[in-house]
């Protein structure tokens, strides 16, 4: 876990994502999680760095976990299917959330995140119970949210899984600047992206049928 958690920390770092100390990563634990410390650095930061920490803060060392150790619990609360959290500065989310804008339904792609929108939470201090409970209420049904004058927040299964929202997250939202930058973008309706959301069901490659012996079982059915 604690491989996963630094892999995924140092290749949010590489896709440009996280710079410097900007962002956090976690991953849930039976305990609670591991969270990256306090001023982290992906271009230093070694697995053993990483914080063991219960939801209620309490680190297991002597060790500092990332200030934003309560928005990471609080979402893990509202998301229980999510097994990482990825929380970034990342340019163009932190831009459109400087603009406190939502990332509404200007591309089908946006129902990956579980909605027609992704939410934007209000303004407040970072490291806060507050913002912890603005980002758990943005994030309720999604698998992510923006976070006014601030950055983003992802969740995901694995630790590439995670990323990939993350990198998703980023290129829809720059995509979606340039369209305001060129005029207003034309938004799909409902019926649009339920159809786009009931699409998606049936996309990508197909697991493979265990009630079939003829097929090795890491075999894609084709």
């Amino acid at each position: 876990m604690r491989d996963q958690v630094a892999w995924l920390y140092k290749a949010a770092a590489a896709r440009g994502l996280i710079v410097g100390s900007a962002g956090n990563i976690s991953a849930r634990t039976e305990p609670g999680m591991l969270i990256t410390p306090s001023g982290g650095d992906p271009e230093s930061l070694a697995a053993t760095d990483l914080v063991a920490v219960t939801m209620q803060g309490v680190a297991q060392d002597q060790a500092v976990p990332s200030s934003e150790w309560a928005m990471h619990a609080s979402v893990y609360a509202a998301c229980p299917e999510a097994a990482f959290i990825l929380h970034s500065h990342a340019d163009a989310c932190t831009a459109l959330a400087c603009l406190g804008s939502a990332l509404p339904a200007f591309h089908y792609l946006v129902v990956q995140f579980g909605g027609d929108q992704v939410r934007c939470a209000p303004y407040v201090t970072f490291g806060t119970q507050a913002l912890a409970d603005h980002a758990a209420r943005a994030i309720a049904g999604r698998s992510a949210c923006l976070l006014a004058n601030h950055g983003m927040i992802v969740c995901g299964r694995t630790p590439q899984h995670a990323l990939s929202q993350a990198v998703l997250l980023e290129t829809l939202c720059r995509q979606y600047l340039l369209a305001l930058s060129a005029g207003t973008p034309r938004l799909l309706t409902e019926q649009q992206m339920l159809d786009a959301q009931e699409r998606f069901k049936t996309y990508g490659p197909r697991q493979p049928d265990p009630k079939r012996s003829d097929r090795q079982p890491d075999q894609a059915v084709p």
